[in-house]
């Protein structure tokens, strides 16, 4: 693992040996969810490494929606972008209300927030530790799906 400091977007080794879904590592399925609701315009949008720090998961990802139909949209970009790539969620939460959407990938997990939801529960307080993963944002265009984004 690359050593790093507290708040550092510096470069992170995803861990070895192969991926339960099949040879997509932990930080590429971060970077395509991320780059997904990048697409659909999501706020404050952050990828914490948590490889680390937890055993249950690698990566958290938290983004934020203006409104309840933007949150299913970002939630829906999500998906489809990881789905075509042959990643389905092990399971989705709280998709009917689109307050607080949860997908879990089992070594990625996903929080889409409203703007209300996300000031409560604060998320990223709770993970100041937590390494935050760079996301090229310039690699995010809508309706392509573009493989350089992944080159890193």
């Amino acid at each position: 693992m690359t050593t790093e400091t507290r708040g550092a977007m510096a470069p992170v080794k995803a861990k070895p040996g192969p991926d339960v879904q099949g040879a997509m590592d932990s930080l590429t399925k971060a970077r395509v969810a991320a780059l997904a609701a990048l697409d659909k315009k999501a706020l404050d949008l952050v990828v914490l490494n948590m490889m680390d720090l937890v055993d249950y998961t690698d990566c958290f990802i938290i983004c934020t929606g203006t409104s309840s139909p933007h949150v299913e949209a970002i939630v829906e970009s999500m998906e489809a972008a990881l789905s075509a790539l042959g990643v389905e969620p092990s399971g989705i939460e709280g998709k009917r209300a689109a307050h607080w959407v949860l997908l879990d990938y089992g070594d990625v997990v996903v929080h889409v927030f409203d703007r209300p939801a996300r000031e409560f529960y604060e998320l990223e307080k709770l993970w100041l530790d937590a390494p935050r993963v760079e996301v090229d944002e310039d690699k995010a265009v809508m309706g392509r799906e573009d493989q350089g984004a992944l080159d890193r």
